[in-house]
C-alpha cells in the first residue's frame, strides 16, 4: 500500500511540476509577444497609447518629490553606476548620517517648494540601530509639523528597524531593482538581485506604499528594460523612478555613450502603457538628458519628478521646474 501511495505522490508531484513549467512557458511566450509588439510599435503611437493610458488611469496627478541626501559616501557596495560607492574614489562629500533637526529642517523646506513627498535617502546597504533611531525621531516630528508623506531610501534593513520606522509615520520605502534580473549581474557584485527583491518583500509585509524602479543607459538592451517594467509590476510596486545614467568620472561607466533622449521617452512610454495606474517619476538625469524634451516625457507616461536637486546631480533651478510644471498641466487639459 506505502508503494503505491508513494507511485501517486509521485506522479501528483511530476504532473504540478509540469504544469508549472508550462505556465512559467506561457508566461514568458506572453512577455515575449508583448515586448516585440511594444517594440515594434511607432514611436508616435507609442507615446500616444501611454500618454491615453496616463490620463484614463491617473488623471491630472502629478507627483513632486524632493530628498535630502542625509547621509552620504563611503559606500561599500560595488555598483558601477554609483558616484558614492567607496570602490570607485569619485570624490563626492562623504559625512556620516545628519542629525534629526537637520532632516526635519530638510523636510520643511522641501514642503515650500511644493513637495508633496519628502525623501530620506541614505547611502550604503545597511543602518546601525541608532541611525534607525534618528531617522525615526526626524519622521516623527516631519509628521507633527508638516502634511508630507515620508519616504524611506534606506538599504536593507532588519525587519525590527523596519518596525520602528513604521511605528514612527514612515509611508513609503523605496528601494530600486536596478534593472532586470538577467543584466544585474553586470552592474553590482556585492549583493543580488534577490537580495534586493527579498528588501522589496519585506518593506511590503509592513504595510509601506512600495516606490521601485531602476536606471536606464547602462548597456542594458530593450528586453532588459521590459523585464524591468514587467518585474516591478509583478511586485506590485506602486512609483516607478527612472533614472537616467549620466556618466560620472571615476565610475566604471564614465566612458558610455548617454542614452538619446529619444530612447528615454520610448522607455517611459513602454514602462506606462506595462505598469499602467502606477507613478511613473523621471528622476535623476531628467534635466542633463533630457534638457528641452523634459516636457515630451511627461507627453509619453511620465507623472512624477524630482525638484530642489538629486544625490550627487544638481537639478533644475525651481522657477524652471515650475514653469515645466505649469506647461505640464496645460498640456495635459487638452
Amino acid at each position: 500500500m506505502s508503494t503505491k501511495t508513494d507511485n501517486k505522490d509521485s506522479r501528483s508531484s511530476l504532473v504540478a511540476r509540469r504544469s508549472r513549467h508550462e505556465a512559467r512557458v506561457t508566461r514568458n511566450e506572453s512577455r515575449n509577444n508583448n515586448a516585440e509588439t511594444l517594440l515594434k510599435m511607432p514611436l508616435k503611437q507609442l507615446i500616444s497609447t501611454a500618454n491615453q493610458t496616463r490620463a484614463r488611469h491617473l488623471g491630472d496627478k502629478l507627483e513632486l518629490c524632493s530628498i535630502i541626501n542625509a547621509k552620504s559616501g563611503l559606500c561599500g557596495e560595488d555598483c558601477k553606476f554609483c558616484a558614492q560607492s567607496a570602490k570607485h574614489g569619485c570624490g563626492v562629500p562623504a559625512y556620516p548620517l545628519k542629525d534629526a533637526d537637520t532632516i526635519v529642517q530638510a523636510a520643511l523646506e522641501a514642503q515650500a517648494i511644493g513637495a508633496k513627498m519628502f525623501g530620506i535617502v541614505t547611502s550604503g546597504n545597511k543602518l546601525t540601530d541608532q541611525d534607525v533611531k534618528t531617522i525615526a525621531a526626524a519622521i516623527v516630528q516631519i509628521k507633527e509639523q508638516t502634511l508630507l508623506s515620508v519616504c524611506g531610501s534606506l538599504g536593507a534593513l532588519e525587519k525590527e528597524q523596519l518596525k520602528l520606522l513604521s511605528e514612527a509615520g514612515l509611508s513609503r520605502y523605496h528601494h530600486n531593482i536596478e534593472t532586470s534580473r538577467r543584466f544585474y549581474p553586470k552592474i553590482v557584485s556585492t549583493h543580488s538581485f534577490d537580495d534586493r527583491i527579498a528588501t522589496i518583500t519585506a518593506a511590503k509585509e509592513f504595510g509601506f506604499e512600495l516606490c521601485s524602479g531602476g536606471i536606464i543607459g547602462m548597456g542594458e538592451t530593450w528586453h532588459d528594460r521590459i523585464d524591468m517594467a514587467v518585474t516591478l509590476k509583478e511586485l506590485g510596486v506602486d512609483s516607478v523612478p527612472i533614472n537616467i545614467l549620466v556618466p560620472i568620472k571615476g565610475t566604471p561607466l564614465e566612458s558610455i555613450e548617454p542614452i538619446s533622449a529619444q530612447d528615454v521617452i520610448k522607455t517611459l512610454a513602454i514602462f506606462r502603457i506595462i505598469l499602467k495606474d502606477k507613478t511613473i517619476k523621471i528622476a535623476a538625469g531628467r534635466e542633463a538628458i533630457l534638457k528641452d524634451s523634459q516636457l515630451k516625457g511627461f507627453l509619453a507616461g511620465a507623472n512624477g519628478m524630482i525638484i530642489g536637486g538629486y544625490l550627487t546631480l544638481k537639478g533644475n533651478e525651481l522657477q524652471a521646474d515650475y514653469k515645466l510644471i505649469d506647461r505640464i498641466k496645460e498640456e495635459w487639459k487638452q
